[in-house]
């Protein structure tokens, strides 16, 4: 269980890091969530 929570841990603090901050974590699945939109638009 506690190899578990670490690498959880590790995990989160890496994707946190490699959007730089919080709010870059915000951004990003924000235009995830545009580029979907966006797709299932151009497929009507």
């Amino acid at each position: 269980m506690r190899k578990l929570i670490a690498f959880a841990a590790i995990a989160g603090t890496l994707m946190i890091a490699a959007c730089n901050t919080v709010e870059g974590v915000g951004r990003d699945v924000s235009s995830a969530g545009d580029t979907v939109a966006n797709a299932a638009e151009k497929s009507k």
